[in-house]
């Protein structure tokens, strides 16, 4: 009976010392299936959580000019007196009279400033005409230089903190709203690209209660230094400061700027104090953890956190049979940038929808011309968001590379002529910054033609072979260009007589409608996320045989493919191949051009 007491003792002992190490688990690797290592090392995450990984808001209340008498004077209001107290410290001469005017209109301004952002890195800004306001349209309107705060309600007034951004540039309005029937549309938009970040943001990790202490974030903190360091003026210094006994600072390392989540997780899947005999035996238990299909995932990021000790892992991991497998082996391997992972990445991104925006993203990390090669072969492909993904992964890499190089000579907006073979495509975003490209020179214009770009630019086809674009103002003289029938000839007129990129949008849209542009016309049509792939019943132990398991990519989502800084609607998963009930690879003579730039604006168009 002793013996029977102290085996069942014993029992309870190590029950609840399982129970301890699976809550740490679960506590550092999130929700996703993981299996614990088979040795007691002690992960970063053990003993501390990530600070400063959520988007912060900056508001403002601004003004948007050269509205074609769509504008209005604001009724009186805290935000009226709001605008007057910032157009007088600014020096604005009778701040009341301009107001008066239908040119301007007074709107709200709101921005989310991404986590890891940088001084001096661009973002996205919204704008909306408030309540109450006899505004009609923001259409060709330039919003000023704004100030976007922090804001905060303390004792039933609004707070505002120090100035984090300034914010000025093009609004761009869903172009197909109607005036007569959709004035909600037509007064609100975007500024693409037109924050601009004043101060960095801090990222960092907060050690939990129990491990507080000046010893343990020093430990934390050289445990990263010794995987993670940046080159500045010419010298390695590591990535993490201790600055508290309750706080360790990171900077951000270059290979993950567009990733600050994989980064993070990463960071917290560092060893603290690890002997070499450990880590030999813990690489063998990851080893087979990453060829198991069930936790090969998290296995594949505690390698990459391991560093160059683990490359050896991975690379056995790239020879599975196993598809997940290969894929999470060769994901890790380029974020160490091991040039071997850029085929079988290439060949997922292809071939494997649940996998490409993972794919695409960790390929942009690479530093290997054998990413940029990958990437510049997509180019080509008749999928959409293969090929703009590509793109957008390209010039992550490298803004310089010759298959990304844009015009100089447009300066208002990224434009791009490429012509890397495949069908015929203009493609347009709405978020990160204003650009288009079209995939293919030399693409028609079929007339006749009579659109807008924008409310002073008519676009018309008098003779066969031609189209004149005209710019009617008030005040000034009539301006015309005759072109040839091509969408580069009539982007750059456009330009040429002062359009802006909201003008452009505008003309494609219009075109596309009016069955005047024959080719495909796509916006933001990025890789999704939130696809399942099928996972066969003989990979998992416990299925069904036979059955197959339906499974979601288990990987951080690049920041690079999210279509906005902030939350929102646009980001939640959708089905395998569906983007807004249409494939972005669906033949796109089944789609309507009515309700393309709904989404854009965030507006369903159903």
């Amino acid at each position: 009976m002793k013996g029977y007491l102290a085996l069942v003792g014993c029992g309870a002992m190590l029950l609840a010392g399982c129970s301890t190490w699976d809550w740490r688990a679960v506590r550092s690797q999130g929700p996703e299936p993981s299996a614990a290592p088979a040795s007691t090392t002690r992960l970063v995450g053990d003993m501390a959580g990530a600070f400063g990984t959520h988007p912060v808001r900056v508001e403002a209340v601004g003004l948007i000019s050269g509205l074609p008498g769509t504008g209005s004077d604001p009724p009186p209001s805290a935000q009226r007196a709001a605008l007057l107290s910032e157009m007088q410290t600014r020096g604005v001469k009778s701040p009341s009279t301009l107001l008066t005017s239908k040119s301007f209109a007074m709107v709200m301004v709101q921005a989310y400033l991404r986590p890891g952002i940088q001084k001096g890195d661009r973002f996205d800004v919204e704008v909306r005409v408030p309540g109450r306001s006899e505004t009609t349209s923001l259409r060709g309107g330039w919003l000023l230089e704004t100030r976007l705060k922090e804001l905060a309600v303390l004792e039933n007034e609004v707070h505002g903190g120090n100035v984090l951004a300034l914010a000025e540039g093009p609004v761009l309005v869903n172009p197909a709203a109607d005036p007569e029937k959709d004035r909600i549309s037509l007064c609100r938009g975007r500024v693409l690209g037109s924050g601009v970040a004043l101060k960095s943001r801090p990222l960092g990790l907060v050690l939990s209660t129990n491990h507080q202490s000046v010893a343990n974030a020093a430990r934390i903190a050289n445990a990263i230094n010794k995987r993670f360091h940046i080159t500045q003026r010419g010298i390695q210094n590591g990535v993490a400061k201790a600055k508290t006994e309750k706080y360790v600072e990171l900077a951000v390392h270059s290979r993950y700027k567009d990733n600050i989540d994989r980064y993070i997780k990463v960071v917290r899947a560092v060893a603290i104090d690890e002997k070499p005999t450990a880590q030999a035996a813990r690489l063998s238990s990851l080893k087979l953890q990453l060829l198991d299909p069930a936790t090969t995932a998290t296995a594949a990021r505690q390698l990459e956190a391991i560093g160059r000790d683990a490359l050896p892992v991975l690379r056995e991991g790239l020879g599975s049979s196993d598809r997940e497998v290969r894929f999470y082996a060769a994901e890790a391997l380029a974020y160490l940038d091991q040039r071997e992972a850029a085929q079988p990445l290439g060949q997922i991104a292809r071939e494997e929808p649940a996998f490409r925006v993972f794919a695409l993203g960790a390929l942009s990390a690479m530093e290997d011309q054998a990413a940029r090669d990958e990437l510049t072969a997509m180019l080509g492909l008749a999928s959409a968001e293969t090929r703009y993904g590509a793109f957008r992964a390209l010039w992550a890499t490298n803004p310089h590379h010759p298959g990304v190089q844009g015009d100089r000579a447009v300066k208002d907006f990224a434009y791009y002529v490429l012509d890397p073979g495949g069908p015929p495509m203009v493609h347009v975003t709405r978020s990160r910054r204003p650009e288009v490209i079209l995939f293919g020179a030399n693409q028609p214009l079929q007339p006749p033609v009579a659109i807008s770009a924008g409310p002073h630019i008519q676009i018309t086809s008098p003779e066969p072979g031609q189209i004149c674009v005209s710019k009617y103002m008030a005040g000034q003289a009539d301006q015309k260009r005759t072109v040839p029938t091509s969408l580069d000839d009539m982007i750059r007129a456009i330009v040429d007589l002062g359009g802006t990129y909201p003008d452009v949008v505008q003309a494609l849209e219009e075109a596309k409608a009016a069955g005047a542009m024959p080719s495909r016309f796509e916006v933001d049509a990025l890789p999704s996320t939130g696809r399942d792939f099928q996972r066969v019943a003989d990979e998992t132990p416990g299925d069904e045989e036979g059955k197959p398991t339906a499974t979601e990519a288990r990987s951080p989502v690049p920041g690079l493919f999210s279509r906005a800084d902030g939350p929102s609607h646009e980001d939640r998963p959708a089905a395998e191949g569906v983007k807004d009930g249409k494939s972005a690879d669906s033949d796109p003579k089944e789609a309507p051009a009515k309700g393309i730039f709904a989404r854009m604006m965030g507006r369903d168009p159903q």
